[in-house]
């Protein structure tokens, strides 16, 4: 096992505290190394990397941090191939929150969500893949009416 040193945000830090003590973890640590296991399992890919899917992509940023705007209207820019839509909502005077609806091979949409969420001053990314090809019981078209 190794030790380890990081500096946390105290607002990240009491969250953690408080679910280290609605789980009844022993230590800070174990509390740490589960919630790590948690974001493992979820970062491993579900769907073939080749495989046409859509996404909803989520994150909150600080769009006061140095250049982050540019950089995110940047990558957005250099993938305009896979947008198909964005919300954009301004939280507070500090925070925003996008969703966008992208769609194209699994692993080009994950490498570009991770070029996103692991932007300095970008918090809270999730992206959600769903297959485009969902399998034969959905191969029907149908009408929304």
């Amino acid at each position: 096992m190794q030790r380890i040193t990081i500096a946390i945000d105290d607002d990240l830090l009491e969250t953690i505290d408080k679910i280290s003590a609605q789980r009844g973890y022993a230590s800070r640590s174990e509390t740490l190394r589960d919630l790590v296991r948690d974001a493992v399992t979820h970062a491993q890919p579900t769907i073939d990397g080749d495989a046409k899917c859509y996404t909803a992509r989520t994150y909150v940023y600080q769009h006061e941090t140095r250049d982050l705007s540019r950089r995110l209207t940047m990558a957005k820019h250099d993938h305009h191939d896979l947008s198909v839509s964005t919300l954009h909502v301004h939280i507070d005077g500090h925070d925003c929150l996008e969703v966008s609806v992208l769609k194209g091979k699994a692993g080009e949409i994950q490498t570009f969500a991770d070029s996103v969420v692991t932007q300095r001053g970008v918090r809270f990314g999730d992206l959600h893949l769903i297959p485009s090809e969902l399998g034969p019981h959905h191969a029907e078209p149908h009408s929304h009416d």
